[in-house]
């Protein structure tokens, strides 16, 4: 990497002595242009960070489309707005524009940075789309439409395997009115045009899950994680690259319906960032705060690391990465109005014992 990104606390305008693994806090976007924020993502490119979200009036409104900024010289650029919902026009001559979703940005170790994201009225009927930058994330390509039946990943990155081939964790949610959940798997191929899929994994009914992230497991195994509506994180694991899952399980982490995200670290430890509280009985889910890390050897036993927020107020939809110096870097929604970007050194994490659900004081 030519930028290597926060390599000592003299780079860091707001770095913390001592032991405190937090290096950083700081919002990428204040509140500006579009009232709404929501979605955040985050990835390294060889020229530095760059983060996006996506943003308009408020969540499922036409004008909701996906802003980018990048950081460049320890800043962020202002938010620049890549993709929109805009549509050919009709036979009748009229436009019709659609919210955008879910913005997921990666960069392959190989070729272009990929902004994936999904269009349409709702998640029951949004399609996938995908823009290139070969600039790392200066400009963009033309919108290209996923095929029929592809959604990309749905909310977390995807991971690159031994192949070259990205696996994207994804999901759907049915149209009916008790929507049914479910997770699968999608491979885009080293040419990136071939795409084939694998699942559901679940039958969305005992089990109702998505947004699904990716871990490493040793000996070549694979676990995904994730959001669910049974007040639990969701596990499942595979031995074959992805091409078969085990039955969704009940993790040992609380859920309160509300995105997770997870990495492996280059040591072989996982993080996963979420809010540390249940789903309320009767309610769509539960309180969105306080937002939490949590560290574990081996993707089971999860260990308190940090508490990233605990005020009242909407803290949700975290991304995480392990940037190339070894720091981690975390985004997330700011109670819909600010991204906020936390630093992590995660030599300096400790973990301690969650028992019987409960965070540590």
């Amino acid at each position: 990497m030519k930028a290597i990104l926060f390599a000592s606390c003299a780079l860091l305008s707001a770095c913390v002595s001592g032991g405190d693994p937090v290096l950083r806090r700081e919002f990428i976007y204040e509140p500006g242009p579009h009232p709404q924020i929501h979605a955040t993502t985050i990835a390294e490119t060889p020229a530095g960070l760059v983060a996006a979200w996506f943003g308009g009036t408020r969540e499922k409104n036409p004008d909701v489309g996906i802003w980018v900024s990048r950081q460049v010289d320890g800043g962020w650029t202002p938010a620049v707005e890549v993709a929109n919902g805009i549509q050919p026009m009709n036979k009748d001559g009229l436009q019709v524009r659609h919210p955008c979703w879910n913005p997921v940005l990666f960069q392959p170790r190989q070729g272009s940075l990929m902004l994936f994201y999904k269009v349409g009225p709702s998640p029951q009927t949004w399609w996938g789309e995908l823009r290139t930058s070969d600039d790392l994330g200066r400009t963009w390509s033309p919108a290209r439409r996923l095929p029929d039946g592809y959604l990309g990943p749905i909310k977390n990155k995807p991971v690159q395997l031994a192949d070259g081939s990205l696996l994207c964790p994804s999901s759907a949610e049915s149209a009916e009115k008790n929507s049914r959940w479910t997770v699968h798997f999608e491979r885009l191929a080293l040419d990136g045009k071939t795409w084939t899929t694998t699942g559901p994994i679940n039958d969305g009914v005992a089990v109702q899950a998505i947004q699904p992230s990716v871990l490493f497991l040793p000996g070549g195994r694979l676990m995904a994680l994730g959001r669910s509506r049974q007040d639990f994180v969701f596990a499942t694991e595979s031995s074959d690259g992805g091409r078969t899952w085990s039955p969704l399980a009940r993790g040992s982490l609380p859920n309160n319906n509300s995105g997770t995200d997870a990495v492996t670290l280059a040591d072989g430890r996982h993080l996963i960032v979420y809010n540390h509280v249940a789903g309320t009985p009767g309610k769509w889910g539960g309180l969105r705060t306080p937002l939490n890390l949590a560290v574990s050897q081996d993707g089971k036993d999860w260990r308190a690391a940090l508490v990233l927020e605990s005020d009242p107020g909407e803290y949700s939809y975290p991304s995480i990465i392990q940037a190339s110096d070894g720091l981690v870097h975390i985004t997330y929604t700011w109670k819909r109005q600010k991204v906020k970007h936390v630093v992590v050194d995660p030599s300096r994490l400790v973990g301690r014992p969650i028992v019987d659900g409960r965070w540590p004081l």
